[in-house]
């Protein structure tokens, strides 16, 4: 073999160890992230909470989480994301068992704040996975590691068992100690990524922080920023909240709700990499017209009112085929908006990711406030999907009004380039 094809190998070799061993401790993350959708629920019944201070303790780490990522999105690209995941992890970990000793709702929000570390993970990912691949893969790869969504189903399935053997502080502590683990597995199973290499030895200095926020400038970055605000977004806020929807507009328990809304998350997460396959084979565009266009659709069913003894409306049987069919087309949504962010701009992945992710994330906070608000001044829990529906309608039109204008500009480049 010579030394080309083995240095080869060895990326290659790296390249996939990177992306696997990325993606479980993301799962945990995600895990951690969404705990207070089983634990929430428990201390909603214990402290008395209304349904607007309900959202705002499942939606604290989400904003944690959001508003972190563009800073930890731009460390990555300065001190490498193997130090800057393993760190993130640990602090996440130590909060998250903090958490089990809480007693009041202040000290609970305080310390969601430091749980939703764990939910910044996902741009320090993005930025450190990224340079392993070539353009033409990093669809792929970053659907596969975006579906460490997953972790929202692991809480989902496991916690509520967990809860109800030991309570909800259990659930805390163990999750916690999980996620420490996977941190220093992480650390001592994985290489530095390919830029920071480059960078390290090339002993260049990082670019400025101006340029690294100068994309940031542009529209497109806030346009791509509104379809993970709804994709991303809307799929966490619904993984918060569905099991509350579930017990209080179809009466399931808590154990149900939990195993719902859990399968909900599966292929919301998991197909999210066949999402990220299909937009580097039929374009990220392509993808998104789909995504809109379902979404718009089972919304709008979703925002008829439930069915009850006196009038017709959604039954449970129609509400989770048709919740599951949304959760399928978000997944496809999350990985077409990132194949975008390494195409358009592959020297500042961490920045523009980050800043993507910061509003997806921000939408996971904002969302389940919004649905319980909703609920509070309506009465109608169909209400959040009412919104929803409202949110698809403006990307889209954004979107399409865009490309038509960027096909404009093409055919008038190219009626020059005639002349």
């Amino acid at each position: 073999m010579s030394v080309i094809k083995k240095s080869q190998s060895t990326s290659a070799n790296e390249a996939t160890r990177a992306l696997w061993i990325s993606t479980a401790a993301f799962t945990l993350c995600f895990a951690v992230w969404t705990i207070f959708a089983i634990i929430g629920i428990r201390i909603k019944q214990d402290l008395g909470l209304s349904e607007a201070a309900f959202g705002l303790l499942v939606g604290t780490p989400v904003l944690t989480g959001s508003l972190v990522r563009i800073v930890l999105g731009i460390w990555t690209e300065r001190y490498g994301g193997r130090l800057v995941f393993t760190l993130t992890m640990l602090a996440a970990a130590l909060a998250t068992f903090l958490l089990s000793y809480a007693h009041t709702y202040l000290q609970m929000l305080i310390a969601g704040l430091g749980v939703g570390l764990a939910g910044g993970t996902f741009a320090v990912g993005i930025a450190y996975v990224s340079p392993f691949f070539p353009a033409k893969k990093q669809g792929t790869a970053l659907g596969i590691f975006g579906a460490g969504n997953v972790g929202a189903a692991v809480t989902k399935f496991a916690a509520p068992f967990v809860l109800l053997a030991w309570g909800w502080p259990a659930v805390a502590q163990i999750w916690a100690g999980v996620l420490a683990l996977m941190a220093i597995v992480f650390w001592f199973t994985t290489t530095d990524d390919p830029a920071y290499r480059n960078l390290r030895q090339s002993g260049r200095a990082p670019k400025s922080l101006a340029k690294e926020f100068a994309p940031l400038k542009n529209l497109q970055v806030w346009r791509f920023s509104l379809y993970y605000f709804f994709a991303f977004g809307g799929f966490v806020a619904l993984s918060l909240w569905l099991p509350r929807y579930l017990v209080g507009v179809y009466g399931f328990n808590l154990e149900t709700a939990g195993m719902v809304a859990a399968a909900y998350s599966i292929p919301g997460s998991v197909f999210r990499a066949f999402g990220g396959a299909l937009s580097d084979r039929r374009g990220a565009r392509s993808v998104l017209y789909v995504m809109f266009a379902v979404a718009a659709a089972t919304t709008l069913i979703l925002s008829v009112p439930a069915a009850t003894s006196t009038a017709i409306g959604v039954g449970p049987a129609v509400f989770i085929v048709v919740i599951f069919t949304l959760g399928f087309v978000m997944s496809l949504g999350k990985a077409a908006v990132y194949k975008h962010i390494p195409a358009y701009y592959p020297d500042s992945i961490g920045a523009v990711g980050g800043m993507v992710g910061m509003m997806g994330g921000l939408g996971g906070f904002v969302l389940p406030i919004a649905f319980g608000f909703l609920k509070d001044m309506t009465g109608l829990w169909s209400s959040c999907f009412m919104l929803l529906f409202a949110i698809i309608i403006v990307s889209l039109v954004w979107m399409h009004l865009s490309v038509r204008q960027i096909e404009r500009r093409s055919l008038s480049a190219q009626s020059v380039a005639a002349l």
